[in-house]
């Protein structure tokens, strides 16, 4: 399907569909996630990522063109996480030790 044509709303959930499924990805040890850099395009584990904590908002940066892939803050507002800057995010199965 075209990114420019609508789905057919017959099939539509509300949101609450996705929280199942998004909460197996976010409640997994994220230190050997994938994250893809939207800016350059490298890959790595989240763990060999560039991270400042002490500003505003955690703030994690791409090591291969030092652009900002994901911010994170918890404060009394909630929980926000904004990851314009990552392409992607693969995340290995609870049961595997780490991508093959």
């Amino acid at each position: 399907m075209p990114a420019t044509e609508r789905p057919d709303d017959s099939a539509c959930l509300d949101g609450n569909a996705a929280a199942g499924p998004l909460g197996e990805l976010f409640a997994l040890d994220l230190a050997a996630a994938i994250l893809t850099c939207a800016h350059c395009g490298a890959s790595g584990p989240l763990a060999a990522h560039h991270v400042y904590p002490h500003a505003p908002a955690l703030v994690v940066r791409c090591p291969g063109c030092a652009g900002v892939v994901l911010r994170y803050a918890s404060d009394a507002r909630g929980l926000r996480l904004e990851m314009t800057g990552t392409r992607l995010l693969t995340v290995a199965p609870p049961d595997q030790a780490s991508f093959a």
